[in-house]
């Protein structure tokens, strides 16, 4: 019997074929742990001392600061970070920042309305004959106050009677028509008179003083007259020649005018407080009145004058340009 040979196959691996999958697996798993890694030390360098002060508390207690605040542990803004209840001062401090931003925000509101009512003015002015008439004597600008709205003599066009509180039937139709959009504004009014540095010699005991607040006084009654409300009026006051507009030429007729100043709020809270103030009617805690030394820069301001006028610029009123 013949023996059968034997056939032994041998089947050559092919070197560089497939390995499967797993390892692209491995690597994916590897980049997010890496992604996720650069994106803590990320998070961390950009982190306030509260937001890490806060991280830090998590993962020492994560049981007790679940149970005492936001599950939250880190505010990267938007929202009211998360603070240690020991932490009473970097609370404060917080809120202090977030107070002078408010502070600021509105600061910058009220002076765009000002800009506002500036534009609304002018077009007022424009739109009015009479204002149109008298242009060469108005003077516009904005100040730490508010809107001032300054009516100035001219030399063959004064607003009073010489030495005399009684208006012009021209300044009269003036001040009739400021009176409309002063109303709609709807702000607090301060009002100045001013006198050039000429004596008064009318009668003893009579001064520039006197005259200038008599016809700031005059300048009021002709506002209401003409639609002001009375509320709306806060202050009337005589600077005298104190607060001169040509400081080179003393007696020049510029110097002789009617200042009206619409309020911002800042102002008008001022001399409210102040009235307050002296009528004794302010409260023991008032949180909303201004700082002690803000209060101080009031009371002097108020005392030399400064509150209500501030020295203005030196302008011609033949180069103004309207």
């Amino acid at each position: 019997m013949e023996e059968q040979p034997i056939i032994i196959k041998r089947v050559k691996k092919k070197v560089g074929g497939h390995h499967g999958g797993s390892w692209k697996v491995a690597f994916a798993d590897f980049a997010t742990a890496m992604m996720a890694f650069f994106l803590v030390l990320w998070l961390t360098a950009t982190a306030s001392p509260e937001q890490k002060k806060a991280i830090e508390g998590y993962f020492r207690d994560p049981v007790g600061f679940m149970q005492g605040g936001m599950p939250q542990p880190i505010d990267l803004g938007g929202s009211a970070s998360l603070v240690d209840a020991t932490s009473t001062d970097i609370a404060a401090h917080r809120m202090a920042i977030d107070e002078t931003q408010v502070d600021q925000m509105a600061d910058i509101l009220e002076q765009r309305r000002m800009e506002e009512l500036y534009q609304e003015l002018q077009e007022q002015i424009v739109a009015s004959e009479t204002l149109q008439e008298f242009k060469d004597q108005l003077l516009i600008d904005i100040t730490d106050e508010g809107l001032r709205v300054q009516i100035v003599d001219r030399s063959q066009r004064p607003m009073f009677d010489s030495g005399s509180p009684q208006l012009r039937h021209y300044s009269q139709d003036i001040l009739f028509e400021l009176a409309k959009p002063l109303e709609a504004f709807g702000r607090k009014l301060s009002i100045t008179g001013h006198t050039d540095a000429t004596p008064f010699r009318g009668r003893p005991g009579y001064t520039n003083w006197e005259l200038s607040a008599d016809r700031a006084n005059t300048a009021r009654r002709a506002l209401v007259a003409g639609g002001v409300r009375t509320e709306q009026i806060a202050r009337v006051v005589g600077l005298s020649d104190s607060v001169l507009f040509d400081a080179n030429n003393p007696f020049a007729p510029v110097n002789r005018r009617i200042s009206i100043i619409v309020l911002n709020k800042k102002a008008a809270d001022g001399i409210h407080s102040s009235s307050a103030r002296e009528s004794g009617t302010v409260p023991l805690i008032d949180l909303t009145a201004p700082s002690p030394e803000e209060r101080r820069r009031a009371e002097r301001q108020l005392q030399d004058g400064s509150w209500f006028e501030r020295a203005p610029q030196r302008v011609n009123p033949d180069e103004v340009n309207w």
